[in-house]
């Protein structure tokens, strides 16, 4: 008889928990910080009870001890859920703006016009980001790079961003124009990209050229500074110059200086002949293409000034002869006249 009393009051107790039930479509979630996230649920009880409130509860633990906390009592929440459920059979919530520390479990209570009833059960919330990484961590022109996302969620495909464009494939050749930061998210959910990650393709210098700086002819005597120019990642941090007195034969090149900038003053023939600059960086180094100096001689004033009386002249002189010869020409002629008429008079006078 006993045992059949026990046996009809567990029949009775399934009864009513099944009269008194709440029920998640999905009691283990996993989102992205910063994204949405919905909590399907639904919830029963018996025909004869009316629904007054609802709440949702997030587990804390408070002092060692597990407690249900309000969301509206936590300012954390703030603006951040909405509860999409009635006071019928729906308690779906909403959470927006996800952070990591949202993590944990969260519960739905109800309460009707007899009994207040909360669900045993728990919605687990996972909040992950998402981490981008490049492989190798220093890549050098020329190497084989790889883009990896990594995340706790794996909820679609993953696509990835450079300075904000879409990136074809995430394993390629580093080109120079691969520099930039790179950030990955999961397809048709661009809004919740991960953290950018940088990549500097490093290469040796390019384009490595001299440029001159003079006033006039490189005459002895004058001041010439040569510079060196070139792009590469990292900066040039080494910079060398290089001499050669025969142009024919590079065997006798010497070195003459350092840095950037090469100033020579107070220039000599022995100066003339060709120059190289030497860029280097951790990635490499570059040279430029040889660059001719040609230093004159300087031509003394004084033989400046006789070059100039010389021209002078000859040019004003010509002049000079032919008017003293049209002038005694002239004056041949007068005398010829005059001697004619003395002797006009002597004979007829």
């Amino acid at each position: 008889m006993i045992q059949v009393v026990i046996l009809l009051l567990l029949q009775q107790a399934e009864k009513v928990s099944a009269a008194w039930s709440v029920t998640f479509e999905d009691a283990d979630v996993c989102a992205l910080r910063g994204s949405s996230v919905e909590f399907r649920c639904s919830y029963r009880y018996p025909d004869k009870e009316s629904v007054r409130e609802t709440a949702w509860h997030r587990g804390m633990i408070q002092n060692g001890v597990l407690k249900r906390v309000r969301l509206s009592d936590l300012p954390s929440y703030d603006g951040r859920f909405e509860y999409r459920g009635d006071h019928a059979h729906n308690c779906s919530l909403v959470l927006r703006d996800l952070q990591e520390n949202d993590t944990g479990h969260y519960f739905f209570w109800f309460d009707t016009d007899m009994f207040g009833r909360r669900s045993k059960t728990s919605v687990s919330l996972s909040v992950t980001g998402l981490e981008a990484r490049v492989r190798p961590d220093r890549v050098r022109l020329g190497d084989s790079v790889t883009l990896d996302c990594r995340t706790k969620c794996q909820i679609g495909n993953i696509t990835w961003f450079r300075d904000g464009r879409p990136v074809a494939e995430p394993t390629f050749q580093a080109q120079t124009t691969d520099t930039g930061n790179y950030s990955c998210a999961f397809e048709g959910v661009t809004t919740s990209q991960s953290d950018p990650v940088a990549l500097d393709v490093w290469y040796p210098p390019l384009n490595v050229s001299v440029e001159v700086k003079r006033s006039g002819p490189l005459l002895v005597g004058s001041n010439v500074t040569l510079t060196c120019r070139g792009s590469g990642s990292p900066a040039a941090i080494t910079y060398t110059w290089w001499y050669s007195s025969d142009v024919s034969n590079s065997s006798t090149e010497l070195q003459v200086g350092s840095g950037q900038v090469l100033s020579i003053s107070s220039v000599e023939l022995t100066h003339s002949g060709t120059y190289i600059c030497q860029a280097q960086n951790r990635a490499g180094e570059s040279r430029s293409a040889e660059l001719l100096l040609a230093v004159e001689e300087t031509v003394h004033p004084l033989i400046v000034l006789g070059i100039g009386i010389k021209v002078i002249i000859l040019l004003v002189l010509p002049p000079i002869l032919i008017w003293v010869w049209k002038r005694r020409s002239c004056s041949d002629a007068k005398n010829e006249e005059n001697t004619s008429n003395d002797y006009e008079n002597v004979i007829f006078g």
